[in-house]
């Protein structure tokens, strides 16, 4: 076990409400590396040729959360993702009123990081996307009912989606 695994491990154990950024942040390292050394049961890490795959399966899933942290202000979108269209090198979401829209540069995603760690308490399932320097692109959350409930199909989808590991 590297030193950094153990110094991750022992964050976990001491502070387990402390969101991967912020313990990348206590321990100076990026968040991919960070992710790296989580335990198996709270991570599945994927190459980012994944990226799409991964953006057209949840766009079938309904409402989800998807955050983008900049410079500390986090920016949240709570809606279904739109389904993308390549063109012009970009992955282009263009979504109803409401959703998110925006131009995607799959190629600068180089790994994929399929996050189970609560958060507030509360059972939390992300889709952590991360560019060549190891830091995050932006977030996908699974969606939450008006009582705070995961859905159950999208913990399913969420789940499936492990597969790609192996592809």
């Amino acid at each position: 076990m590297s030193e950094l695994t153990t110094q991750v491990r022992e964050l976990l154990a001491a502070e387990p409400a402390l969101r991967p950024v912020d313990m990348a942040k206590r321990l100076s390292v990026s968040e991919w590396e960070l992710m790296c050394c989580l335990p198996q049961e709270m991570v599945c890490l994927l190459d980012g040729r994944h990226a799409q795959t991964v953006l057209e399966r949840v766009a079938e899933w309904g409402p989800v959360t998807t955050i983008m942290e900049v410079a500390g202000s986090i920016f949240e979108v709570k809606a279904s993702l739109p389904r993308g269209r390549l063109g012009h090198g970009y992955y282009n979401l263009f979504g109803e009123p409401g959703q998110l829209h925006g131009h995607l540069k799959l190629d600068a995603i180089r790994h994929l990081a399929l996050q189970s760690k609560p958060h507030r308490g509360k059972e939390a399932h992300a889709m952590v996307f991360f560019g060549a320097d190891g830091r995050c692109i932006f977030k996908i959350y699974l969606g939450r009912d008006e009582k705070g409930a995961l859905f159950p199909e999208q913990i399913t989808a969420f789940h499936e989606l492990k597969e790609l590991q192996h592809g």
